[in-house]
């Protein structure tokens, strides 16, 4: 990531807050305790940090030594410590079928060639089995203000996952709007996509 996303995070406060993503919490309950977890551009580490307090093995990765330093701030005293790394996404050495599950929250700053490499990277590291869990905005989010990227290109429609994905189990899919209250970042109404996924 750039130095942009230095700037985004040195905010006195969590410019996406510290509280994790609706998302984030509702799926955890489908992992098994003590399940391997990777937190894809986990920024200023409200997901990791979530994660490993529900007693996962945690491995978080993003490209902003600013967000980082908060990630670990915010995770200090925590038993078990998540594992937070220093690492753009294209650098990412994705470990093969290293991982149970993989969460990528808001992972919309890549555009198609690079999302496809994130996706190939994803289904590279999960086991036999784990899960892949995508949260994000949907293509309408255009026509909102609560945060995302304002290029349609980085978007998600739930056909663009199920054929990242094809041939995998589809758990839990959804297109849908809410009310975000995450920090400065995500505030108002959103157009949001859910998508689990299991590996054969």
């Amino acid at each position: 990531m750039s130095s942009g996303w230095d700037q985004r995070f040195s905010g006195e406060g969590y410019h996406y807050g510290t509280a994790p993503a609706d998302f984030v919490r509702r799926q955890a309950a489908r992992l098994s305790p003590g399940a391997r977890v990777l937190s894809v551009a986990d920024g200023e580490g409200r997901h990791g940090a979530f994660l490993a307090r529900q007693g996962f093995e945690v491995t978080a990765f993003d490209g902003s030594d600013v967000a980082l330093a908060k990630a670990r701030a915010l995770a200090a005293g925590q038993v078990p410590q998540p594992e937070f790394h220093f690492c753009r996404v294209e650098d990412w050495h994705w470990q093969p079928e290293a991982f149970d599950a993989v969460f990528g929250v808001f992972i919309q700053f890549a555009p198609p060639s690079l999302r496809a490499e994130i996706f190939a990277g994803i289904a590279t590291t999960l086991r036999p089995g784990g899960l892949v869990l995508l949260h994000g905005f949907a293509t309408r989010q255009i026509e909102n203000h609560s945060g995302g990227p304002r290029d349609p290109e980085h978007l998600y429609t739930l056909d663009l996952l199920r054929a990242a994905f094809a041939g995998w189990q589809i758990v839990d899919e959804a297109d849908y709007d809410a009310v975000l209250s995450e920090g400065a970042g995500h505030e108002g109404r959103a157009a949001l996509i859910d998508f689990v996924a299991r590996k054969p």
